[in-house]
């Protein structure tokens, strides 16, 4: 499937337009489908762990809605494909490491 068009599949050149607007972008691939999503900010993350309190599955539905930028639908509406894009969606949210010293 690598040299097949994936549905949702942008052109580089709105992947370049992305990477001029919002940095980092990600693509999520499920079963010949694919979306592009933006890096979240602490506004999406925020939304997105208030969510995630009353049900865990907002979460994910929360970051994906805030973060995207394109693609395939059937990746947020297909519960198959939302579920299997949920499984890597955390890898979005880089944490670098801190240090904390007592002076």
């Amino acid at each position: 499937m690598a040299n097949e068009k994936m549905i949702g599949q942008a052109t580089p050149e709105q992947i370049a337009e992305w990477k001029d607007k919002h940095g980092e972008i990600f693509s999520i691939k499920v079963e010949g489908h694919v979306c592009y999503l933006r890096k979240p900010g602490r506004k999406a993350i925020s939304y997105a762990s208030v969510a995630g309190k009353t049900d865990p599955l907002k979460f994910n539905e929360t970051l994906l809605r805030e973060c995207w930028l394109g693609g395939s639908e059937a990746i947020r509406k297909d519960d198959d494909k939302f579920l299997a894009a949920g499984g890597v969606l955390d890898q979005i949210v880089e944490l670098k490491e801190a240090e904390l010293e007592k002076l």
